[in-house]
Order: structure tokens, then C-alpha cells, then sequence
């Protein structure tokens, strides 16, 4: 299971390896109400990611690793959501394994400076998917899934 984290939409995607083929088993994303406390919005990511676990019941969790831009305060949010996704992991005892988004764009395109859409297309044909995975979290949580899928590990932070 792949997880893109953040408190208004967080991106999961679950695949399963077979050989060296991978099969789509479920993506989306779990949303939060603009309109609720930053506490509700943290304890509807955990519940849905364990929801998530319980359903797929996965082997281990690869979660985006937090990309410091110029925005503090949206860095320090999605910092929490990874907070409570790590902490879904721990509860089942799942091993968690940490990506940058360069590692992710060089596992699943080649090219560390990839575009979205470029993301989006690999994961789309790696996947064998008829439609681009949509949102932006989701496609990237799949992505993320995929490096989780090939073995891949983190380089060191």
C-alpha cells in the first residue's frame, strides 16, 4: 500500500505483486471537510487509513516522504497526516518504508524531475489501467506503491 499524505486529501493506492507483474487493486483518496478542527481532520485520515489496512490487509506501507517548499505551515500539516498514517501502520504492526518524491519519479518514470503527468502516465501503463489514475494524490500514491512493489528501498534521508 502506497500513501500520498495530506490533511485535505490524502492519496492511497494498494497493488499486488505477481512475479514481476503488478495488478491495480485499489486507489482513490481519503478527503477531508475544509470545515472541520484540524483534530477531525487528523482522526479521519487515521480512521480511514486503518479502515484501508483492514480492508487490503497489506504486506507493508510505502509513505511519500515529506518535501519541504517554501509553505511552513502546509509542510508542518502534511506532517501530522503522515503522523497519523504511520501511526495506522504501527497499530498493525506494518513495516513502513519512506520515499522522497525524486526516488519516486526515478523508480516510475526514469527521470527524477518528472512532471505529474508524466507520473501519472507510467503509473497508468505499469498498472495497465485504461484510464490516467486521477487526483494528483492518488496517481501518486500509486506511484509510491509501485517502489513498495519492486523491492525498492529509501535511500537515507
Amino acid at each position: 500500500m502506497g500513501i500520498d499524505p495530506g490533511t485535505a486529501r490524502t492519496g492511497y493506492g494498494v497493488v499486488q505483486r505477481d512475479g514481476n507483474a503488478l495488478k491495480l487493486i485499489d486507489f482513490g483518496c481519503l478527503e477531508t471537510l475544509a470545515t472541520s478542527s484540524p483534530a477531525e481532520r487528523l482522526l479521519s485520515i487515521h480512521r480511514g487509513v486503518l479502515h484501508l489496512i483492514e480492508l487490503h490487509r497489506p504486506e507493508m506501507v510505502g509513505v511519500e516522504r515529506l518535501f519541504f517548499n517554501r509553505n511552513v505551515r502546509t509542510a508542518f500539516a502534511v506532517g501530522q497526516a503522515r503522523g497519523v498514517v504511520l501511526l495506522a501502520a504501527a497499530t498493525h504492526a506494518l513495516p513502513v518504508l519512506e520515499y522522497g518524491p525524486h526516488e519516486v519519479k526515478i523508480a516510475v518514470t526514469g527521470y527524477g524531475r518528472a512532471d505529474k503527468s508524466q507520473v501519472q502516465r507510467m503509473v497508468q501503463t505499469l498498472l495497465g489501467m485504461v484510464e490516467l489514475p486521477r487526483p494528483d494524490d492518488a496517481a501518486d500514491a500509486l506511484a509510491v506503491a509501485i517502489c513498495l512493489a519492486h523491492g525498492l528501498r529509501p535511500a537515507a534521508a
